[in-house]
């Protein structure tokens, strides 16, 4: 039976190589929806798709999840052309202004925690945040609420269907809980939105797990290491990364998330459509990882979430969900 597969932020990284993997794997076998910002994007995207996969199904979906009125559209015109949904990438993201801090790194290679943070980039990035057109946090509105508002949208196409869906969410290693504040889950006070979006990203799957695994729909998040995409490329210039790249790949030997390629970075994503998400645990990260040797694998580790934190996110959540329905009524069916 064909499965009807969702991408968001499929034009580019990681992405764009996972839609070029799932094609790869079961081309044949799927009906592969990519969405993007752009229509001309999109357009672009799926031409480029369909010149390696002539007999593939690949549509678009015009949807910028950072803005809500537009995820609300998609949702609608989603809702209109599918009876389901079997796998929903919730891949498109954005780290705004990244800035490294160069003395943090160097007191972390005084302390001998520099491979650490090179890993997790704890301490040592930060961002500069702003207030998109809804009035919400840029970044956590594009890493986690309009995701969000696009899943509960899309709940008639991912519940009490014959098979489970599942929701594949793109989170970090740099998804950590000292980021995070409850009483600040936008994050419009600190300089870690990107860190604290996707934390937020691991407690909403948790509790997404709770609430729909009874009806059929399964949430995962993977992490798929550090990966050269345009987002990586904007945190340093860009000579400093051809200076760096032959000593990353020797960081690799000893940090496996070094994957480096979108390729690699979207091995956890792909091994994650071969498997029965009801067998999964929900309490697991799957991270891509890639041998010195440049062998690609999955590693589940553990998320350090609080579930009793993420009960109280999904309740915030939802009241914004709230006013964002009854701002954009004109939207709703």
């Amino acid at each position: 039976m064909e499965r009807v597969v969702l991408v968001t932020g499929a034009s580019s990284g990681v992405g764009l190589a996972l839609c070029r993997r799932l094609l790869e794997e079961d081309g044949g076998r799927i009906h592969l929806c990519i969405s993007c910002r752009n229509a001309q994007k999109s357009e672009a995207t799926r031409e480029c798709l369909l010149a390696a996969h002539p007999a593939a199904r690949v549509s678009t979906v015009q949807m910028d999840v950072g803005d809500l009125a537009s995820v609300l559209r998609a949702a609608r015109e989603l809702r209109r052309r599918f009876q389901r949904l079997d796998f929903v990438y919730l891949n498109a993201g954005i780290m705004p202004n990244p800035r490294v801090n160069l003395t943090a790194l160097w007191h972390g290679f005084l302390t001998g925690k520099m491979l650490h943070m090179l890993t997790t980039a704890e301490g040592i990035m930060t961002q500069t945040d702003r207030l998109n057109g809804d009035g919400l946090q840029e970044v956590f509105a594009t890493n986690l609420f309009g995701h969000f508002i696009l899943v509960r949208q899309l709940e008639p196409l991912l519940c009490g269907n014959d098979n489970p869906s599942h929701l594949i969410w793109t989170s970090s290693s740099n998804a950590r809980k000292s980021s995070f504040i409850l009483s600040d889950y936008q994050h419009a006070l600190g300089q870690e939105s990107y860190s604290s979006s996707k934390y937020a990203t691991d407690l909403t799957s948790v509790v997404l797990n709770r609430k729909f695994n009874k009806q059929g729909l399964y949430s995962s998040v993977v992490c798929p290491g550090l990966v050269m995409t345009n987002m990586t490329y904007r945190i340093l210039p860009v000579f400093l990364w051809k200076l760096l790249m032959p000593i990353m790949w020797l960081i690799r030997f000893f940090a496996r998330t070094y994957t480096l390629t979108p390729y690699n970075g979207a091995e956890a994503h792909v091994w994650l459509f071969k498997q029965k998400p009801e067998y999964l645990d929900a309490l697991v990260k799957y991270h891509s990882c890639t041998s010195g040797l440049g062998r690609s694998y999955v590693e589940p580790r553990k998320i350090d979430v609080d579930e009793e934190t993420a009960e109280k996110l999904y309740q915030k959540l939802m009241e914004l969900e709230k006013q964002t329905l009854e701002k954009y009524s004109d939207l709703l069916d």
